[in-house]
């Protein structure tokens, strides 16, 4: 099943390549079934399974007795991220809050679902990140991104897994650390991460869900308010380079 699903999967998106690219033409009928198995090397199953797919999204309509059409009226684009906008603070800022509503109860399906191997993989994760404390000139803001792949990739729910890996290349990298943090702070800032890190680990392989959910909660709206602190002080313009004072005051709330 799950092999079929990809097949159809990759499949659709290249029918879908084809109608954005005008390939397909809107009113233009779909090849056959056979012919769509014979070009793509698959069954009549993940053919229609790939068809159906493409039907719910709108991109293709049935003809009762004359097969399937592309869509005379396509319809609105779905959910995307602007890549040219995710360089702005303010960007950064809603795409975390978009993350916290869904990372804060995967970490608690993490810790009730992760096996053995999974939680050696977390920890092994997090430590190969929080080690390298690089120059934040030569890293990017969601640097622990992986960290919460895996963390997604243990609760066992695609789903969640998927969605993060979505939004993965549109995150990362877009806006340098180095903007937020200098040099002289680095190495405050990251040893301020990796504690909230650690504690989301602690309570995963202890299998403690709460404490997960919360730890996970905390570490995320503390990088929220890292950020927002830092965009007021920048005026919302991500070219301005943050004054020293305002990050020693901001380090030593």
């Amino acid at each position: 099943m799950k092999k079929r699903k990809t097949l159809a999967l990759r499949m659709a998106e290249a029918l879908s390549e084809r109608i954005s690219n005008g390939e397909l033409k809107p009113g233009e009928r779909l090849p056959t079934e056979a012919a769509l198995c014979e070009e793509f090397e698959v069954s009549r199953t993940v053919v229609r399974e790939a068809v159906a797919r493409l039907g719910s999204e709108g991109l293709l309509v049935s003809q009762q007795g004359r097969g399937m059409f592309v869509s005379e009226q396509q319809p609105t684009r779905k959910f995307e991220l602007e890549a040219d906008n995710l360089s702005s603070l303010p960007e950064t800022i809603s795409l975390l809050e978009l993350r916290l509503s869904v990372e804060v109860e995967a970490a608690a399906l993490c810790a009730i679902r992760r096996t053995a191997t999974d939680a050696r993989k977390i920890r092994r994760i997090m430590e190969e990140l929080d080690s390298q404390s690089a120059d934040p000139k030569n890293v990017d803001v969601h640097y622990d991104f992986d960290f919460h792949l895996t963390i997604a990739q243990a609760t066992k729910n695609e789903h969640i897994f998927r969605f993060l890996s979505f939004l993965k290349p549109a995150i990362a990298p877009r806006f340098q650390l180095s903007q937020l943090v200098s040099t002289a702070y680095k190495d405050e800032y990251y040893r301020r991460v990796h504690e909230e890190h650690e504690a989301i680990v602690v309570a995963i392989e202890a299998q403690a869900s709460d404490k997960a959910r919360e730890a996970m909660r905390k570490h995320l709206l503390n990088a929220l308010e890292r950020l927002r602190a830092l965009s007021s002080a920048a005026g919302l313009n991500d070219s301005t380079n943050i004054d020293a004072s305002v990050l020693e005051a901001f380090f030593k709330t």
